[in-house]
C-alpha cells in the first residue's frame, strides 16, 4: 500500500510498503480521505521517528474490526476518526496511508448529511476539545448544559480545534469570547461566538477584559505560542477573586507563559488512545483515564454531528491525493492557511511517484524538540 511516511528529518514523502494488519483492540479501514493538522509539520519536522507514518486525522470504509472490539461500527460502515501520528512505539499508526489501523472507540459514523472530506477534518479537533474544555477544565459536558452562562475564551477561533471549541462551548450553555483576523470575524460569529477581537490589536487583551467583565476565568489557547501567551495573560483579571481559580489550557507547551498565578494545563491528544509513547524527548505512560473518556467524548460527538449539534471545520479539497500531502504540511508550516484544513482524496493518488522538484516542501516555523 501507498503511505505518506518521514524519509529524513524535515522531509516526507510517499512510499510502498506492506499492507497492515489487524492489531488486537484496533479497527482496519481504507481511507477515503485525509487531511493535514500542524501536527504532521511537527513530526516531519524532527518529533516522529524516520520510516514512520504521518497523519492524524482520515475518513474511510471498516475494512475489518478485531474480534475483541466493543465498538458498533462494523465492515462496510463510512466513518471518520483519529489516528497516532508517526508513534515512534508503533510507526505506521498514522493515517496518510491506503489502509490506517484506528485504536477502538476514536472512529465514528458519518451522518448521512456529510461527505467523506467534510468528515475528514474532525479528527484532532474533536480530541483536542474533548480533553481541553471537558477532561481537563471539567466544565459543562455538551448534553448538560449550564443554567447559568459564564464567559471562556477560545483564542485562535478559526482554526480548526478553535472553531470546534466555539460550538461545543456553546453547546454547554457558555458565553464564548474568542479572537480572530478580521476577514475570519463573520465565520467566528457563525459559529456562536459572543464576540470576537482582533489578536493583532494592541488594545485585544483590554478589549477582552472589557467584555467579559473581568471575570474571565477559563481560557483554552489553541495557537499556544509566545504573543498568544501575552494576550492570554493579560486577559484574565489582573487578581483572581478569592476562592477562584485562573485556568488555562494550552496545546503545546507553555514553559514562557508570564503568570504563575494561573493554573496552566497543556495537553497532548496522543495521551487519549491510552497506550505508552515516546514524544519531544518525553516518554509517555498508558493513561487508561484518558482512554476511557476519549471513547466517552468520541461516542458522545458522534451523536451531536448525527444530530447536526455542530458542523465540521471547512475543507480544502486538494489535488493528487497522497502524493499532495507533503507540499500541503509545507504549507501549513508556512502559516498560510487560514480557517481551513487541507484535504486529500486518497483515491487520487498518482500510481508512480512524482517526478516534480520538491521545493515546495520545504517546512518553516517553530519546531518542538521537548515537551
Amino acid at each position: 500500500m501507498k503511505a505518506v511516511i518521514i524519509e529524513d528529518v524535515g522531509r516526507s514523502g510517499v512510499k510502498e510498503i506492506p499492507e497492515l494488519t489487524l492489531r488486537p483492540g484496533y479497527i482496519k479501514v481504507k481511507t477515503v480521505a485525509v487531511a493535514i493538522n500542524s501536527t504532521d509539520f511537527h513530526h516531519t519536522a524532527g518529533a516522529g521517528p524516520i520510516g514512520g507514518i504521518l497523519g492524524c486525522d482520515f475518513s474511510g470504509v471498516v475494512e475489518e474490526v478485531d474480534k475483541d472490539c466493543k465498538s458498533s461500527v462494523k465492515k462496510g460502515d463510512k466513518v471518520y476518526g483519529a489516528c497516532h501520528c508517526a508513534n515512534s512505539n508503533n510507526p505506521l499508526s498514522g493515517s496518510f496511508a491506503e489502509i490506517v489501523l484506528v485504536r477502538e472507540g476514536h472512529l465514528a459514523k458519518i451522518p448521512e448529511h456529510l461527505s467523506f472530506e467534510e468528515t475528514a477534518t474532525l479528527g484532532v479537533g474533536i480530541t483536542s476539545v474533548g480533553q481541553s474544555l471537558y477532561m481537563t477544565l471539567k466544565l459543562p459536558l455538551p448534553i448538560e448544559p449550564t443554567n447559568h452562562p459564564f464567559w471562556i475564551l477560545i483564542y485562535g477561533g478559526s482554526g480548526a480545534t478553535g472553531s470546534l471549541a466555539i460550538q461545543f462551548a456553546k453547546l454547554s450553555g457558555l458565553k464564548v469570547v474568542t479572537t480572530a483576523s478580521p476577514n475570519n470575524f463573520e465565520f467566528v460569529k457563525s459559529l456562536g461566538a459572543d464576540a470576537v477581537f482582533d489578536y493583532h490589536d494592541p488594545d485585544c487583551a483590554r478589549n477582552i477584559r472589557e467584555c467579559t467583565h473581568n471575570s474571565l476565568q477559563y481560557i483554552l489557547d489553541t495557537i499556544s505560542v509566545e504573543s498568544s501567551f501575552k494576550i492570554c495573560a493579560d486577559s484574565f483579571p489582573a487578581q483572581a477573586e478569592e476562592g477562584v481559580e485562573l485556568m488555562l489550557v494550552t496545546l503545546l507547551p507553555a514553559d514562557e507563559f508570564p503568570r504563575k498565578d494561573v493554573n496552566v494545563q497543556v495537553v497532548l491528544a496522543y495521551t487519549t488512545f491510552g497506550e505508552a509513547f515516546s514524544k519531544f524527548g518525553t516518554d509517555f505512560p498508558a493513561i487508561e483515564e484518558h482512554y476511557k473518556f476519549g471513547v466517552m467524548f468520541w461516542k458522545m460527538a458522534g451523536e451531536l454531528l448525527a444530530e447536526g449539534k455542530f458542523k465540521p471545520h471547512p475543507a480544502i479539497i486538494m489535488e493528487g491525493g497522497l502524493q499532495g500531502v507533503p507540499a500541503g504540511i509545507a504549507k501549513v508550516s508556512h502559516g498560510t492557511i487560514s480557517a481551513a484544513k487541507l484535504v486529500y482524496r486518497v483515491a487520487e493518488t498518482p500510481d508512480s511517484p512524482s517526478t516534480k522538484s520538491n521545493d515546495d516542501h520545504e517546512l518553516r516555523g517553530p519546531v518542538i524538540h521537548s515537551w
